[in-house]
């Protein structure tokens, strides 16, 4: 039998028992893995530092290792989202809602878990420890497949995660991981009809389409994000400043970092100028357009490609917009559904924007980068969703979720 179908295999089993365990259970079982991270963190760090020296020796740059890395702060961080993601409150077996039909039967709707989810992601081994946590506190199983870059630290945070499952009495195959990380096994993955109920793709552009393309197995997609900051002709100057800086240069590696700027044509010889001084204060790279280039000599032209691009680094899209409705048809034309803000003082225009953008989470006044589960009061997040489906924005627990109805009776028959 192939790792999958195995590992497959032992999850379904797993998953039939986490529909009926307490949540006492499961949160002695997280509390047990955020210890067991912390007492062995010199072994996590040893495999780190493996996987740190591989990715450096096949002459990958040093740009990536900030994601990969882990320290003792970092696993301390990561074992502190775990504590909080057991006090968060449970939401399986909720019951939704209750109706007597005129036939006496009582209908309602009772949240229940997805079952097995498959997690494919890329450098990053903090998911592997939150996406394994909230599927636990959800009652679903999972099946974990990280990058190469990062086998040998996944497989020991999986490796302590199941020691922890095993001694709080919990079927060890609520958590396993693919450790094939070759293209072929990752596409088998994308098909495990039999195994998964549900796939997300956590990762770059290229993840996320790939999955997409090749997977037979329902996707819950987790979006780039190409989000803009629309300063509005009633902005407050330095709100804006404040805003955009934050937004772009906080952290530009993150999908809710801001990727393009957008002016209103009355307030750009008061904003502009100063904007890009700020932006090249901290190194950004600002791409502009004409009217941008006329304000800032010293700006590059932008180019088409550049305002439908996520660039993950200090490099920034400009425009200049006649309108508001301009702003908003180029953020729906040129976003990604991610996160987009306008800064602005009126009322009106604060509610078109949150009206007719089509984004996931649209600010007003407020930088894009709270899109995110923590932020949210979620606690650790599998994912921002960027889809239209049952889950949209952040994904904490509840979106790991979905709900059957329960019937009761008294003897009715048809």
């Amino acid at each position: 039998m192939s790792e999958l179908k195995a590992k497959g295999k032992n999850a379904k089993e797993a998953s039939y028992e986490l529909m009926n365990i307490s949540t006492q259970l499961k949160n002695d079982a997280l509390k047990k893995i955020a210890e067991n991270l912390v007492l062995h963190s010199a072994e996590i760090i040893e495999k780190n530092e493996l996987d740190i020296k591989n990715y450096m020796d096949k002459g990958m740059g040093s740009q990536m290792v900030d994601r990969l890395m882990l320290n003792e702060e970092r696993i301390a961080s990561i074992a502190e989202g775990v504590r909080q993601i057991a006090e968060l409150e449970d939401p399986v077996g909720e019951v939704m809602s209750m109706k007597k039909r005129p036939n006496g039967l009582l209908i309602g709707q009772k949240r229940v878990p997805l079952g097995v989810i498959g997690i494919i992601y890329e450098s990053r081994p903090n998911v592997t420890v939150d996406a394994a946590s909230l599927c636990l506190k959800s009652s679903n199983a999972v099946m974990l497949r990280g990058s190469s870059d990062a086998i040998n630290s996944n497989k020991e945070l999986v490796k302590i995660m199941k020691m922890s499952l095993a001694q709080a009495g919990i079927h060890e195959g609520a958590i396993e991981l693919v450790e094939d990380t070759s293209r072929e096994t990752a596409s088998q993955f994308m098909k495990l009809n039999d195994y998964l109920d549900v796939l997300i793709p956590r990762g770059g552009a290229g993840l996320i389409k790939t999955t997409l393309a090749n997977a037979t197995v329902p996707v819950i997609e987790t979006g780039t994000g190409n989000c803009h900051v629309y300063v509005d002709e009633f902005a407050d100057i330095e709100m804006a400043y404040s805003i955009l800086i934050n937004a772009k240069t906080s952290r530009t590696s993150v999908c809710n970092a801001c990727e393009s700027l957008l002016v209103h044509k009355n307030i750009k010889d008061k904003f502009m100028a100063e904007a890009v001084k700020r932006l090249k204060e901290k190194n950004v790279q600002v791409r502009g357009c004409e009217e941008t280039v006329k304000i800032c000599s010293d700006v590059i032209p932008a180019t088409v490609e550049d305002y439908g691009t996520e660039f993950l680094d200090l490099i920034i899209s400009v425009k200049v917009v006649e309108s508001i409705d301009e702003a908003i048809k180029h953020i729906n034309k040129y976003g990604t559904g991610h996160s987009e803000t306008i800064v602005t003082e009126s009322y009106t225009n604060s509610q078109r924007f949150l009206n007719q953008v089509d984004a996931a989470c649209v600010y007003v006044n407020a930088s894009t980068r709270f899109t995110d589960g923590f932020e949210f009061g979620f606690g650790a997040e599998i994912g921002i969703s960027t889809q239209k489906m049952h889950a949209r924005g952040p994904m904490g627990l509840k979106e790991l979720t979905t709900s059957k109805y329960i019937i009761y009776g008294n003897g009715q028959i048809r």
